[in-house]
């Protein structure tokens, strides 16, 4: 049976992570964040990070015990409950599956503002095409592109910070230094909490990379540290551009909030600035798929192989490349739904299976540490008791903070689920299958 291959360094993790993450993914949903937080898209990032370094440092700690692949869905089944833990995988499957959709729905939404006579259907296609192929050839192929591209957007991200802070030093009623956009007489913390909720869907690269495990050499040593770095890179830049851009554009009227940035693009650098942004936009979300898409089709690889999904299918590997290229394949169909959806809902449908997920993942710390492993000590009172509750209080609070159709459909997912969990342990009464681990682990 072919195996996936171990090709990746704590280098590459880090950079596919933040890659995943698309670091200018801050000015793609710039216009939705100003509109959710009420002008404080800086605090609402802030908010969010806090909650993802808690929840990041839980995922670290169940990497260093359980380095193979599967994230979320392998931590909770072996620490907790192998019914919980598939249903933490049926949750994760909500962020991983319908995470590559949303990505191209928000570079299909600029395209299409930029060139509104190309139908969007031929835009979407064209991501789904090109990422899909890149995916099925394999990581080395993908890394390459990834590195590239990331390259492009940070630079591309740079001259966007450097003309927003020109356009603020031009007006001298806008002071560059300003505590306002985080913190203002109007600020209504639950609008702030709503705008975090949203927010995290740009955090969701830490989780993601945990799903290249059995791809990375020395898991228990760089994958934790990747997760880490991972958060904390893309927080500091989150805040940091969101900060300066809600500086030199402080209001929240805009023609179209999906594709604020490109007006404020306009305002600040013009016409021949505008192209440059949307260039820069369209390859942060091309990076970003790809990587979303190799790590949700790693899960579905898993579950097919533990048998959880049919395995025939999930659980194929190409001979040739030694990619999943089913699943693959079936990421590429389900991302024909984003035709029918607009990106706000895209993105809290995304964020409620996450959210449970990190909520089941700080729990699995807990029982790992706390209770199995019965790690004692003040230092272990805090890593493996204090923080993870504390993270599981943070991600319950934004779940709740997300809009009630994104709820609504997201419970909806975990009721087929659980029908289906029904179904494949006889009423509850069986464990679903085993996790089975390669012997090259």
């Amino acid at each position: 049976m072919a195996n996936l291959k171990r090709t990746l360094s704590l280098s590459t993790l880090v950079i596919f992570g933040v890659g995943l993450m698309t670091p200018i993914i801050v000015l793609g949903t710039f216009g939705i964040l100003a509109q959710s937080s009420g002008g404080h898209v800086p605090t609402a990032y802030l908010a969010a990070l806090v909650a993802m370094l808690l929840t990041a440092l839980s995922y670290a700690h169940m990497a260093r015990a359980f380095p193979v692949s599967g994230s979320s869905y392998t931590y909770v089944r072996k620490a907790i409950d192998a019914r919980l833990g598939f249903m933490t995988g049926w949750a994760i499957l909500l962020d991983y599956l319908f995470l590559p959709m949303a990505i191209w729905l928000i570079g299909t939404a600029y395209l299409n503002s930029a060139f509104p006579g190309v139908p969007a259907f031929v835009w979407l296609l064209t991501f789904i095409g090109l990422t899909t192929l890149i995916n099925v050839v394999g990581l080395k192929l993908a890394t390459a592109v990834n590195i590239l591209l990331l390259l492009l957007q940070v630079l591309i991200l740079g001259a966007f910070v450097v003309m927003c802070i020109h356009y603020t030093l031009g007006d001298p009623s806008k002071p560059l230094f300003s505590l306002a956009p985080f913190v203002s007489g109007g600020i209504q913390w639950p609008m702030i909490m709503s705008g975090a909720a949203i927010a995290c869907y740009s955090y969701l690269g830490f989780d993601a990379v945990s799903t290249l495990t059995e791809e990375t050499h020395n898991p228990e040593r760089n994958m934790p540290r990747a997760i880490l770095w991972v958060t904390l890179i893309g927080g500091l830049i989150f805040v940091g551009t969101s900060y300066v851009v809600q500086l030199a554009q402080p209001s929240l009227e805009f023609a179209n909030v999906d594709s604020a940035a490109y007006e404020i693009a306009r305002n600040i650098g013009g016409d021949m600035f505008v192209s440059i942004f949307l260039i820069g936009l369209v390859l942060g979300q091309f990076t970003s798929g790809i990587a979303a898409q190799a790590s949700g089709s790693r899960l579905l690889y898993v579950l097919g192989r533990d048998s959880v999904l049919p395995k025939a299918f999930f659980g194929y590997l190409s001979p040739r490349f030694g990619t999943p290229i089913w699943c693959l394949i079936l990421s590429a169909v389900v991302a024909l739904l984003a035709l029918n959806m607009d990106v706000t809902t895209s993105t809290s449908f995304i964020n409620f299976g996450a959210f449970l997920t990190f909520i089941l993942v700080n729990l699995s710390v807990v029982f790992h540490y706390w209770r199995t492993e019965k790690r004692r000590g003040f230092q272990a009172f805090i890593l493996y008791l204090m923080l993870p509750v504390a993270g599981m209080v943070a991600d319950l609070w934004l779940m709740f903070s997300l809009d009630r159709k994104a709820v609504e459909l997201g419970l909806s997912w975990l009721v087929i689920g659980f029908v289906y969990l029904i179904f494949l342990t006889g009423g509850l009464r069986n464990q679903p299958p085993e996790l089975v681990l390669e012997e090259a682990i």
